[in-house]
């Protein structure tokens, strides 16, 4: 079938995107805000290791979920962000940035005019109204919503238990159900009235929310980024009898009118979508020229680690440079460490025994809106995830930026840094994510910056970033072989022959070239140690570790 205009497009730009290591970090992660960020950013060891940041979402002013329940776009003062960011540009730090695409804080100045004028607001069709929605589609409740009928609700993929539906009072003292996939909350204050906290989702049939989806990338543009990350976008389309997640055409049209918005500033998309492997939906992203989230490459190094055994990880390998599928990937991030995703890329039996080790390591497991067999991800920082084991996150680190992909890198897996189950204490019910999230202040910093398992994974980033093999463009190979079969001279060697079938592959081999230059990694996955060679068009060694 012919690629659209779009797909088209979107592998172009794919193409151009810079492929260096990029820093992912709230603003006040390092040292309190981005200004703090912007000096470390100029010290030696450290500038060079990173060519793009992924700031996270409470950079914007938000009431809920450590930003992704956003109020507006302007920048959070509190961050001292535009003067930052304004540095990190002239040290030429691609930013990505955040845009959530379904849904808006009920504190966003659209909802709280529709709170106060009602049907006279001009944002009376901005959010979702449940029963104008579900017409003529189920039986009105006492409590004032319609129930769809079952055969509505027998398709649909919910986020949580019960119907996604927040009942809001009106100025008018009227109660209106308005659609709400994600959090939230119900307060009482002290004036006996009620304070809405949660996250209602956008009617994308509005004139006026593509008004401010298009207000909002332009700003976006502004503060400097180069990739926006589209969260949730894939529950924006919404149909009576529909699933109501990744509904397919509307799905991809409604990327396809977003993409048109963001070309004229260059700004490339990234869209987020956490499925099983085996749905295959990380294949029509990047069919569909987008660039696509690698959730399953931290889960596939854990298990090659735990296991001696790299057959899974080269399967998945192989597969992104067939499929020429162009990935953001990463070992932790805000969220933990996918599980969801592997369902059908490594055997249940693995995911299972993976899931028991991270929580024997200390980890909490989430599962998805109530269901105890469907486990969404494991909440742990990575280091904790390995054991406390520095040479395994070393090797971790090393595999990770051999792997296809633009590597992403969480600011606490780079400083070595233990789950904070004091965190997780203070955030109460539902803040396991907490357990990941630390800050850390200037004199975390400075004595991280001063181990050696940081300043390894420093070399290491520097060198991906400035080394020429590697890009979406370049050619990579990979193999897997019993330690038992490998001989010296194929130990030393820099190239290697298909190597013969076994169960168990514990040791790994990846070569990167590019216009002459040619880097490989050779690593034993059960002894977790590793060897990084570079060579210059001429075969001279030119970096090793």
């Amino acid at each position: 079938m012919r690629k659209t205009e779009i797909e088209e497009t979107n592998m172009t730009d794919i193409n151009k995107i810079e492929n260096g290591p990029m820093l992912n970090l709230y603003p006040d992660s390092l040292g309190g805000d981005l200004e703090a960020v912007a000096d470390l950013f100029e010290k030696d060891g450290f500038a060079d290791a990173f060519s793009s940041m992924y700031i996270l979402p409470s950079i914007y002013h938000s009431d809920l979920d450590r930003g992704f329940s956003v109020i507006d776009y302007d920048l959070e003062e509190t961050f001292h962000s535009e003067k930052a960011l304004l540095r990190l540009g002239r040290q030429n730090i691609d930013l990505k940035l955040d845009f959530v695409l379904n849904h808006a804080s009920v504190q966003s100045p659209q909802f709280q005019d529709l709170l106060e004028k009602g049907s006279r607001s001009e944002y009376r069709d901005f959010f979702i109204n449940w029963n104008t929605f579900w017409e003529n589609c189920g039986e009105m409740t006492e409590d004032g919503y319609i129930q769809p009928e079952q055969k509505y609700l027998d398709p649909m993929f919910f986020r949580k238990p019960g119907l996604p539906l927040l009942m809001v009072e009106m100025a008018d003292g009227s109660r209106i159900p308005y659609w709400n996939t994600f959090y939230q909350e119900i307060r009482d204050t002290e004036d006996y009235h009620t304070r809405y906290l949660g996250q209602m989702d956008l009617n994308i049939k509005s004139e006026k929310v593509w008004d401010f989806y298009r207000e909002t990338i332009k700003k976006l543009a502004g503060y400097g980024a180069k990739i926006i990350r589209l969260d949730a976008f894939a529950y924006a389309p919404k149909a009576p009898g529909r699933a109501n997640f990744l509904n397919e055409p509307e799905t991809w049209e409604f990327l396809e009118q977003i993409h048109k918005l963001a070309q004229p500033y260059g700004i490339r998309l990234l869209p987020e979508i956490h499925a099983g492997y085996k749905e295959k939906k990380y294949k029509l992203i990047a069919e569909k020229g987008y660039l696509t989230y690698d959730f399953f490459l931290p889960g596939l190094i854990l298990d090659a680690l735990y296991r001696g055994d790299g057959t899974y990880l080269e399967q998945w390998a192989k597969e992104q440079i067939k499929e020429n599928i162009h990935t953001v990937n990463m070992l932790g991030c805000h969220d933990g460490i996918p599980v969801l995703d592997l369902a059908g890329l490594l055997p249940d039996d693995r995911i299972e025994d993976l899931i028991r080790l991270l929580v024997d390591r200390g980890g909490f497991v989430k599962d998805l809106h109530g269901n105890k067999k469907m486990y969404y991800q494991v909440n742990t920082t990575y280091y904790n995830a390995l054991g406390e084991n520095e040479q395994a996150l070393l090797l971790a680190r090393a595999l990770q930026i051999f792997m296809p992909g633009k590597p992403q890198v969480w600011y606490l897996d780079l400083f070595a840094g233990s789950n904070d189950y004091e965190a997780v204490k203070r955030a109460g019910a539902g803040g396991h994510k907490e357990i990941n999230r630390t800050n850390l202040s200037q004199k975390d910093i400075e004595s991280g910056l001063e181990k050696e398992v940081v300043k390894k994974q420093l070399e290491m980033l520097k060198f991906r970033k400035e080394f020429p093999a590697f890009g979406f463009d370049a050619e990579m190979t990979i193999r897997t072989k019993p330690a038992a079969q490998i001989s010296a001279q194929a130990e030393n060697a820099l190239h290697f022959a298909e190597l013969p079938a076994d169960q168990m592959y514990n040791r790994i081999y990846i070569t990167w070239k590019k216009d002459g230059y040619l880097a490989r990694l050779s690593a034993d996955l059960k002894a977790h140690t590793y060897r990084i060679q570079a060579l210059d068009p001429s075969g001279n060694l030119v970096w090793q570790s």
